[in-house]
């Protein structure tokens, strides 16, 4: 039984500690990644074609 719970909370800190250095560091990737949206040019939107195009229906 201690055997069980001494490699339980062994597995538990692990996951602790990777969980943390998981978040620390998708942290630091989200600001870089919103510094370089705002660098980003604007992209063109172009409307819809409504004009009814030359298609063959299919049935």
């Amino acid at each position: 039984m201690m055997t069980f719970f001494s490699i339980l909370f062994i597995l538990i800190a692990a996951n602790a500690i990777f969980m943390f250095f998981s978040l620390t560091g998708n942290s630091e990737k989200t600001v870089k990644k919103m510094k370089d949206t705002s660098d980003a040019t604007e992209s063109k939107i172009y409307p819809i074609d409504l004009i009814p195009s030359k298609y063959k229906k299919a049935v």
